[in-house]
């Protein structure tokens, strides 16, 4: 029996993108959301000290599931016990263990639209139904407290992202507290999805464990950490959750690999590197923020964290997949196409991700403009 699954189109972009290049061809890679930079360079040592060393398999690290409940503690001043910390094999699988762990077959599971591709995706996967709330930018493309209050039936759960994906946005300390009173009176469990913590450009992106402790929180090193193909991240449960999250994710996912765990401790610590790449983002958002006009993108959602501009090109094309492939066939230029993260109004939305080199984002602005012009005179 099909579960409805639609494909990840960005990666059919990227695909392409990476057939033009072996041709010949210059491309810039603005269609995905990971760091153009790789681990930092203490974790990459001590990882060579580990494959001279230890010959590794399944482990789980105390120290890093401490050193992440210390995390906790410096960043929001909350207490996490590491026993409630599972890791994993990146945010991807931490979304499949919270969503199995804790629901059945044909709950339903609210989540903003536009929001990230996996979300709804994973939750049809698992025989789940995604309950799509439409966000725009009265609402600041977030879900809010008010829309939770309006679904009837209340759904079993709730997937919160601040700062999303596609748009950026970061949901207010006020409208998160908010929402986990309306969960905590209806009954609705969270699922916090978290990875883009430490990448905002002056808005603070508090946690929703601030909130409420029984929310279920999914992290990566991903992002922050610039360690995308480390694949490790975490999912914390709340304490009367773990021996059931436990059983699940030892017969589903063993453990994530040794070496990463190894290098993602360290990682932790290398601030001074992390918040170096953290300043090349907001140059970059910078840049794209001033080049907007001249691009004609005039609706777009405010970027208050992650790297990603969300904007409208509704007055170009309503086909955003042949749009996307369209400039990065003429440009070598990859972005995401909007029908990805929005299933009803994305045709008229692109992604660009400026997660890469301040020269990348000035090449690609070099090359986007006249092409942008070309077709709005058109």
């Amino acid at each position: 029996m099909s579960t409805g699954i639609e494909p990840f189109r960005a990666i059919a972009i990227s695909r392409l993108a990476h057939e033009l290049k072996a041709a010949g061809r210059s491309v810039i890679h603005m269609e995905f959301g990971q760091p153009s930079t790789g681990a930092p360079a203490a974790a990459i040592a001590r990882a060579h000290q580990v494959l001279d060393s230890d010959g590794m398999g399944y482990w789980e690290s105390p120290l890093l599931k401490a050193r992440i409940a210390r995390h906790y503690q410096d960043r929001y001043g909350v207490t996490v016990a590491p026993e409630r910390l599972l890791l994993t094999c990146g945010a991807s699988p931490a979304l499949v263990l919270a969503l199995t762990s804790r629901f059945a077959p044909g709950d339903r599971i609210a989540m903003a639209r536009p929001g990230y591709v996996a979300y709804r995706n994973t939750v049809r996967g698992l025989r789940m139904t995604p309950v799509e709330i439409g966000c725009g930018p009265d609402d600041h493309y977030q879900l809010t407290a008010r829309a939770l209050t309006a679904l009837e039936p209340a759904p079993a759960g709730v997937i919160i992202a601040s700062p999303a994906n596609p748009t950026g946005s970061i949901i207010p300390a006020a409208e998160l507290a908010a929402i986990a009173a309306v969960c905590a009176e209806r009954g609705i469990v969270i699922i916090s999805d978290e990875i883009y913590h430490g990448l905002s450009f002056g808005e603070p992106t508090p946690s929703m464990l601030e909130f409420t402790p029984d929310a279920l929180v999914i992290n990566s090193f991903s992002k922050y950490w610039s360690m995308t193909g480390w694949r490790l991240g975490w999912l914390l449960v709340p304490a009367d959750h773990v021996e059931t999250a436990r059983a699940y994710i030892g017969n589903l996912f063993l453990t994530p690999p040794s070496l990463s765990q190894h290098a993602g401790l360290v990682a932790m610590d290398q601030t001074e590197e992390l918040e170096g790449h953290v300043a090349v983002y907001r140059r970059n958002r910078e840049l794209m923020l001033a080049a907007l006009p001249a691009l004609g993108l005039k609706t777009i959602a405010p970027p208050d964290g992650a790297f990603y501009i969300w904007a409208d090109i509704g007055h170009l094309s309503h086909d955003s997949l042949a749009f996307c492939e369209a400039l990065l066939r003429d440009t070598g230029v990859a972005t995401a196409p909007g029908i990805d993260f929005d299933p009803v109004d994305g045709g008229h939305f692109i992604r660009i991700s400026f997660a890469v080199s301040t020269a990348e984002v000035e090449a690609a602005l070099k090359r986007m403009v006249p092409w942008f012009g070309e077709r709005k005179a058109g």
